[in-house]
């Protein structure tokens, strides 16, 4: 595993601190958004474990930054190509909603989108590519970049 900060959960705190920081500077919205929060945020760490434990049973990487062993497509990735980040959006659109905030939610979770596009996705992808070249053709051809 490669050190350095540039992992997405530190991306993910980043913005959910801006989240946060616009609920305590602004609070909006009526409080039935801000109750539906929590359950947003548990079923983004539900689809999280989910997915992870599924590269775990496959015996693969869970590093962004790491070399795959297997091309996973079953579980959650059958789904999503990226799942573990569909649901690092779905905790960052639950907290913003969680913090009174939800006004916030669609420009941070289109910029987590857009940075985790660009820092992480294509060159998983690329790797993904390498290493199963007509394996992964295939997957990419039948299963979305996120839902």
């Amino acid at each position: 595993m490669r050190l350095t900060a540039d992992h997405p959960p530190i991306w993910l705190a980043g913005l959910g601190l801006a989240g946060w920081a616009v609920g305590r500077v602004a609070p909006h919205g009526p409080d039935r958004l801000a109750a539906a929060g929590p359950p947003v945020v548990l079923a983004g760490v539900a689809l999280m474990i989910w997915a992870v434990l599924t590269l775990v049973r496959a015996r693969t990487t869970v590093d962004p930054h790491g070399r795959p062993s297997r091309l996973v497509t079953s579980g959650p990735f059958r789904l999503s190509r990226n799942p573990i980040y569909l649901a690092d959006a779905l905790i960052l659109a639950g907290a913003c909603l969680a913090f009174h905030a939800p006004l916030a939610a669609p420009p941070l979770v289109a910029g987590f989108a857009a940075i985790v596009s660009a820092r992480f996705v294509a060159s998983e992808e690329q790797r993904l590519a390498r290493a199963f070249p007509q394996a992964f053709a295939a997957y990419r051809q039948r299963t979305r970049r996120w839902l």
